[in-house]
């Protein structure tokens, strides 16, 4: 599979489990297992946008893009800076 192709899978996919809406991918890699994508989703619309809630969301996909695992990692304000993972 293509990137791009994983990447639309496992925003859908953790659409489709969460009923949340994706917001953007913020990583994506190969893995033993298959691929490690990061996806922001969105948990709760806000006025301003500045203070919507986002959720950092890591999913797993197999070799052919099905879904075997995902995880919350942390949640945010959308106007606040981003922190690298170490």
């Amino acid at each position: 599979m293509q990137m791009i192709d994983v990447l639309e899978r496992a925003k859908r996919q953790l659409a489709d489990v969460t009923g949340l809406r994706p917001v953007t991918v913020t990583r994506a890699s190969k893995a033993d297992e298959g691929w490690r994508i990061g996806v922001e989703m969105l948990e709760m619309t806000r006025i301003p946008s500045a203070t919507d809630v986002l959720g950092s969301y890591e999913v797993v996909l197999s070799e052919d893009g099905n879904m075997l695992k995902f995880e919350r990692k942390r949640t945010r304000l959308r106007g606040e800076a981003v922190e690298e993972e170490p």
